[in-house]
């Protein structure tokens, strides 16, 4: 258990100086607000639990608002998301949160799907070091990467017609995404920068740019392999292509009484057949079990079953996922292109050491291999 333990630990996220981020980011916001806003901002902190891409900071904002008399204030409790800086030795190699708050603001607009309110985009990074956005925080809980929520958590412990509750709600956020009515004009920032033919096609080959960006003059077998299998089985018909949350897992949706009240982490979003962000949906979970097994946990192995989800899904779009063995492989390859960067970033900041078998830069190879062979 020790080794899986190391290896699930939250690895460094960012090289930032709170304090000082606090200082500049105050000298911002007095520059967004009106005269005589005088707003001042708490202290800062970091969420002890999320992503590893973007560095995230929560603080509370305190101001007077426009046409306000007397002095009143009112304090908001917000969210800035940064770029990370090239020392922090980021996850992607590009950052675009101009996409990312446009995204946001589209599917609020366009959808029932609950999302924070963007207050701000700063493209300049001469503010904090990089662009970075603004958002309203929202008062829930996530279910928790590290350690996994079925390692032990609020949603483990939940009666079963809750965590069925809590799995049926989110399948359903992914189906309202999906459903967004837009415009391809009104898409085309969403769309994949690579070539291909197809909206599968240019994802795939985006994938396979990543990874050569991840590998440098490395060579990770079972991932070449992941790449050969998802050429042999191509689905012969790929399907609408559709507005993808990109990072589709409960991990980024805060709940409150099993309810989904905020998606987050819109980093990876794009235009994409549905059944690219189903399969991501299936296969995290799948992943967390694999770990589980390993160290002799129970699981939750009756909670985001294929069948379960695929149903629920039609149910609520009146579309029935196709070829998702096909996408929940292309979700584990995907997956393990990013669990190869987190490593080397690891190994890097000097947490982990550089493995003579690079596949176990792949926490996970066994369960790609596994899915590969059937």
């Amino acid at each position: 258990m020790a080794e899986v333990e190391r290896e699930t630990e939250k690895p460094k996220t960012s090289t930032r100086d709170l304090d000082d981020v606090h200082a500049r980011l105050t000298a911002w916001l007095v520059a967004q607000l009106p005269y005589g806003a005088a707003p001042e901002i708490g202290a800062l902190s970091r969420p002890t639990s999320g992503g590893m891409s973007s560095e995230t900071v929560l603080f509370d904002a305190t101001w007077n608002e426009e046409g306000d008399q007397g002095g009143s204030r009112r304090c908001r409790s917000l969210v800035a998301r940064l770029a990370p800086e090239a020392s922090a030795v980021p996850v992607f190699p590009r950052y675009d949160l101009d996409r990312q708050a446009r995204v946001i603001r589209l599917v609020g607009e366009r959808t029932g799907v609950p999302v924070p309110l963007v207050r701000w985009f700063e493209p300049d990074a001469a503010s904090l070091g990089s662009p970075f956005i603004v958002m309203d925080q929202v008062d829930g809980i996530a279910p928790p990467d590290v350690m996994p929520y079925n390692f032990g958590s609020w949603l483990m412990e939940a009666a079963r017609v809750d965590q069925r509750r809590l799995q049926d709600a989110s399948v359903s956020i992914l189906a309202d995404i999906h459903g967004v009515d837009a415009t391809p004009e009104e898409l085309a920032f969403l769309a994949v920068d690579a070539p291909g033919d197809s909206a599968l096609r240019r994802h795939v080959n985006d994938l396979v740019a990543y990874y050569e960006w991840v590998r440098g003059d490395l060579h990770v077998p079972v991932i070449e392999r992941g790449f050969g299998w998802i050429e042999a089985n191509w689905p012969t018909e790929e399907g609408k292509a559709v507005v993808s949350w990109g990072d589709s897992r409960i991990g980024n949706i805060l709940y409150r009484d099993f309810e989904p009240v905020a998606v987050l982490d819109w980093e990876m979003a794009a235009v994409a057949p549905r059944e690219v962000d189903i399969g991501w949906m299936i296969f995290i979970h799948d992943f967390f079990e694999h770990v589980a097994r390993q160290i002799e946990l129970p699981g939750m192995p009756h909670f985001m079953r294929r069948e379960d989800v695929a149903g629920v899904y039609e149910a609520a779009s009146g579309v029935a996922p196709r070829n998702l063995e096909f996408y929940e492989v292309y979700a584990a390859l995907r997956h393990a292109v990013v669990m190869a960067r987190v490593t080397l970033r690891a190994i890097h900041f000097g947490e982990s050491e550089m493995p003579d078998d690079r596949d176990e830069l792949v926490l996970h190879r066994v369960l790609l291999s596994e899915m590969m062979n059937g």
